[in-house]
Order: C-alpha cells, then sequence, then structure tokens
C-alpha cells in the first residue's frame, strides 16, 4: 500500500468499490490478487457473499486484470501486488462486459423495461471502452438489435468471427427475482424466472454464447441463491464456488490482514487506539463467517473493519455506533417469508428457536428454488447467505450453523421484534427497556428490567400465543435482552459442564465502567401445571446456576466483573419466578 500525497498514511477506502481508483489514489488495500491463479482454473464461477462483503471491489479488480480496455494502465494498478509480480496469460486479453444490477427494483410492469435499460447502458459503455476492437459499423449492429438477448448474441457473433474472448461479469445477479418476491410474492416472481421468461431468456442467451466459444469466462456474484435453480437452469454450467474451502477468504479479511491494516495506522500516529485493542472489539462485532466446513479459520466483514478504521481516523476513538447502517440486511426481502395472512409462520418459529440456542445442525445447501424456501435447511441456508448465520465447527459427522457475533445477534434480534410488531403481536418501549438494561450492566439493578417485559406481556395479550414453549418464550427472551450494546448476549454458553441459556457479559472494550454481568437459566412451566412443579423448576434452575457460576473459566474470561445467576420461570406466558443466585 501506498501513502497519499498529504499524508503519512493511507485513505481509507470505506464504500469505496472501484478498485482501479483505490490503487491509484494510494488508499488502503488489502492484496487479495492472490486468488487470481487458482480462479483462473475455473471458466465459469457463481460466487455468492453476504452483502457488503467487497463483492463489487473484486469485480472491479477483474475489470482492471482481465480488460483490454485496462491494458495501458495495468503496471500502475497492480505495482506491489501478488499477481502484479507474476501475472498470468490471461492479463489484459479480455473484452469484459460487465453488468450491474444492484438497482433492479421497479414495479412489476416496468421490471423487463428496467432490466433492458441497465442492460443497455452496461453494453454501450464496454463497446466504448473497446472501440478499438470494433469499428463503428459493428457498434452500431450491435446497439440497433431490438432486446439485450439479440444485442448479446449479436456481439458474441461479430467478437468470435474476430477472434476476440468475452468475459462477462455480473454483480447482484439475484436482486430482480429478490424485489419481485418482495414486492409481489411467490407468484410474480415465477413469470420472469421460469420457461420463456425476461430474466430466465437472458440466462440462456448466456449459455448460447459459452456454446459458440465468444463467451469464454463468467464471473456472476449475488446475495443469496434463491434465483439459482430457478434463474440459471438456462444457464446450468457455472460452477459454485461459494462453499469452496479454497476461496473462503477471497472476500473478507483474515484476522492477519485486519491486525496489519490497523498497525499501518497505529504506526504512523493516525490511530490512537492498539490494534490488539481494536481487534478484541471487532473479533466480537465483525468476525466469525465461514463458508466452508473445511475453511481453516473465519474472516472479518469488509464494510464493518472499515468502518470502524474510518472512524477511529476521524475520533481518535472507536465508533459510538459499532454496527454501520450500511451492513444491515434489507429486512424487507425476509420479513414476508415469515409471516402469512397476519400470522407467524414455521420459518419465524425455525429463526427463534436458532436465536434461542445460538445455533441449529444445518448442512448449507448450494441452492434451492424459491418453492422449496419453507424446507428446514433451506431456510437456514439462506440465513447462512445473508451473513446472519455461519457455519460453525462442530463434532465430527455434524454439521451447524451459529450466529457469528455480535452485529448478526442484533440484527437477528431486531428482525424477531419487527415480525412480532409487524403481526400486531407485541410492542414495547425499546427506549426504555434499553435504559434498564444498562443500568442492570451498570448499577447491578436487574429487577426492574425483567417486571418491564412481564408488565408488557401482561398488557398485551396478542404475545402470548408465540409463549407457548420453554423454546418459544427463550427466543421472546433472547429478541429483548440483546436490545442493547452495554451487554455481549450469547446463548447456550459452557459452563460447569453444562450449557446456560443466557449469558450478559458487559462489553468492557466499549463501556469499561460496566462490570455487572448476568447468567440466566429460564423454565417453563405450562399452565396447567402447579405450585410443586413451578417450584422444582425453580430449584433445579438455582442448582444450575450455582454450578456454572462456580467454573473458573468465568472469572478468567472476566475477572472485573461481578456475576449474578438470576432463576427466572415462566408459568405459561406469566413470569411467575425470578430469583437471584450469587
Amino acid at each position: 500500500m501506498s501513502p497519499t500525497p498529504d499524508t503519512d498514511f493511507p485513505d481509507v477506502p470505506y464504500g469505496r468499490a472501484d478498485f482501479k481508483g483505490i490503487r491509484m489514489d494510494g488508499a488502503l488495500y488489502v492484496d487479495k490478487t492472490r486468488f487470481i491463479r487458482p480462479l483462473e482454473r475455473q471458466r465459469y464461477v457463481l460466487f455468492i457473499r453476504p452483502r457488503r462483503f467487497g463483492k463489487t471491489c473484486w469485480l472491479s479488480m477483474l475489470e482492471c486484470y482481465y480488460g483490454h480496455a485496462e491494458r495501458e494502465s495495468f503496471e500502475a494498478v497492480f505495482a506491489g501486488t501478488d499477481i502484479g509480480a507474476s501475472p498470468t496469460t490471461g492479463r489484459s486479453r479480455y473484452l469484459v462486459l460487465r453488468f450491474n444490477f444492484s438497482g433492479m427494483d421497479a414495479p412489476l410492469d416496468a421490471m423487463e423495461e428496467r432490466f433492458e435499460e441497465c442492460c443497455d447502458i452496461d453494453l454501450s459503455r464496454c463497446l466504448q471502452l473497446n472501440e478499438d476492437l470494433f469499428d463503428k459499423s459493428a457498434m452500431r449492429e450491435v446497439l440497433a438489435q431490438s432486446s439485450i438477448n439479440t444485442k448479446l448474441r449479436k456481439l458474441f457473433a461479430i467478437a468470435g468471427n474476430r477472434d476476440v474472448p468475452v468475459y462477462l461479469l455480473i454483480d447482484e445477479y439475484d436482486v430482480p427475482a429478490n424485489a419481485l418476491l418482495a414486492r409481489h410474492g411467490e407468484a410474480a416472481c415465477h413469470a420472469p424466472t421460469h420457461d420463456e421468461g425476461f430474466y430466465r431468456s437472458f440466462f440462456a442467451t448466456l449459455k448460447a454464447g459459452t456454446d459458440t466459444g465468444a463467451l469464454e469466462r463468467l464471473f456472476i456474484t449475488g446475495v443469496s441463491p434463491l434465483a439459482t435453480d430457478d434463474v440459471t437452469s438456462g444457464f446450468n454450467i457455472a460452477r459454485n464456488l461459494s462453499l469452496s474451502p479454497e476461496f473462503n477468504a477471497m472476500l473478507g479479511f483474515t484476522e492477519s490482514e485486519v491486525h496489519g491494516a490497523f498497525g499501518t495506522y497505529h504506526d504512523a500516529g493516525a490511530m490512537a487506539e492498539h490494534p490488539d485493542d481494536a481487534l478484541a472489539t471487532m473479533r466480537e462485532w465483525y468476525n466469525g463467517y465461514r463458508f466452508s466446513e473445511d475453511a481453516p479459520e473465519d474472516v472479518y466483514n469488509t464494510d464493518m473493519v472499515l468502518y470502524y478504521l474510518a472512524e477511529s481516523l476521524g475520533s481518535q476513538r472507536p465508533p459510538h455506533d459499532l454496527i454501520d447502517d450500511n451492513v444491515r440486511v434489507d429486512y424487507g426481502k425476509l420479513r414476508h417469508l415469515l409471516n402469512a395472512s397476519g400470522r407467524l409462520n414455521g420459518n419465524f418459529d425455525l429463526l427463534r428457536s436458532a436465536m434461542a440456542e445460538g445455533r441449529a445442525e444445518c448442512r448449507v445447501r448450494r441452492s434451492f428454488p424459491l418453492r422449496d424456501l419453507a424446507h428446514r435447511d433451506n431456510f437456514l441456508s439462506l440465513l447462512h447467505y445473508f451473513g446472519l448465520l455461519s457455519i460453525h465447527p462442530a463434532p465430527a459427522g455434524a454439521a451447524e450453523l451459529a450466529v457469528p457475533n455480535q452485529t448478526a445477534h442484533h440484527l437477528l434480534h431486531g428482525f424477531l421484534r419487527d415480525a412480532y410488531r409487524d403481526v400486531g403481536a407485541f410492542v414495547v418501549d425499546l427506549n426504555e427497556l434499553e435504559r434498564l438494561m444498562r443500568r442492570m450492566a451498570h448499577v447491578g439493578e436487574w429487577r426492574p428490567a425483567l417486571d418491564f417485559l412481564a408488565d408488557a406481556i401482561r398488557s398485551q395479550s396478542s404475545v402470548r400465543d408465540y409463549l407457548a414453549g420453554e423454546k418459544m418464550t427463550q427466543g421472546f427472551l433472547a429478541a429483548y435482552l440483546g436490545v442493547t450494546d452495554h451487554f455481549l448476549f450469547s446463548t447456550e454458553r459452557e459452563f460447569g459442564k453444562g450449557f446456560v441459556d443466557f449469558c450478559l457479559e458487559p462489553f468492557a472494550a466499549r463501556h469499561p465502567r460496566a462490570r455487572h454481568g448476568y447468567l440466566i437459566e429460564l423454565k417453563y412451566v405450562k399452565r396447567e401445571e402447579g405450585d410443586a412443579e413451578l417450584d422444582a423448576a425453580i430449584n433445579e434452575a438455582k442448582s444450575q446456576l450455582k454450578r456454572y457460576l462456580a467454573d473458573d473459566r468465568l472469572r478468567r474470561q472476566s475477572p472485573q466483573v461481578s456475576y449474578t445467576g438470576l432463576a427466572v420461570a415462566f408459568h405459561g406466558w406469566e413470569l411467575a419466578q425470578c430469583e437471584a443466585v450469587a
């Protein structure tokens, strides 16, 4: 990385995705070009990653590396990179055509027209950048065609006749299908993505381009696999590398990469916080993503690391808000999956259960048709692709997804709260709850927060239908006890040869004066059961908590924290007992 002209340290490219501009401006760049060589062994690739993981910047880098139009700037742009020291034979060889579908959100009757307009703009840009490869009559011939499919067929024919290989890049391929699904439902999404629908026909045209040999390479990115089976059935030769261990760290940052980047700014005096201290915070909030069961390590979310760094440089302190709004999942694309006809459905119960337990047994599916989204493993796989659950190392023979970090915890908790509100089941003053939980962390007053939730449940009878059973009640409490960043919230943490339901550990890096932590053991007693069962449940919870609190690991992990055990028993929907265990 080279310094900017006016400073002794590189600019932070937060919010930027133009590879050439980042390199020419001397901004921070974590070198990922080493992945070009193994990627070049594949001709047609599908690669899915969550939002804000650097997909667009990666495509920009491929365009700069392979593009004939970028050949004059190659040395300057790739100087000092891994691939720049030893380029492959594919360097600067291709007519690179790059489509970006991220803005493909329009009313149903305007979607096809919007698609054609977006493709026309990108195709015209490609031809203008490569006008030395095509005379003006050839360019006019391509652009004069009536649709993007006929324009591509004409382009492939001319390129093939002139021995000009084409490399096609598609960013956010799944946005058109997702937009239709979120706005209009499954039926509206079916027509463009099946039979002779315009979007399926587009991919069939790409398949025809590979048959003639003109379309030599293709790289497609997206956020979810929802459209993979439906849309790309017309283009069924792409290899899905999303779960390949070899490419686990192609996007996102490894811990050593994060440490090196932060060290650059700390050594230059531009950042007051030591890299080790910053990592302690970011490890909890931005790390934990793993995209293959056989991957050697987790990776950090690219956007969130750059956000933290940019905020730290500007204020000389860590960011006040640890979750960048830009990384939040567009809940509108998922909300409709959790309720039907004003009632929360099986997907909601599945999500709530996964949140309560902190993990779920599931082997991630590479693809699945939209009609099968309600299947358990498909829905959990979708949450993985969105970055809300991640592959978790598990005992031999098991495959698990787990909540990767505190950011995902907060997003999922908010998602659950939104779902309750969407069906009119439960509305609560989150500001007041956050205030009460802040006092839990700083003062040790735990009872007011629990009483606040209990009173809200009593006053809103509609939520009671969703609190029938221990796991359902556990999921509900998780959604609301995770409302504040004063605690690092986790479920099913192991202490004393058991797993505590909830652990509220003060977030010391963010709130150093918060010294009160809590282990909460939840019990549920059916409404038809009586005092004897309730007393037995609370006594069992207290016994478990004493064992958890005696675990030496608790003191070693948080020596400055005073932990209190809370034995909580629900009798149906009513908070019946709550006792502290020291």
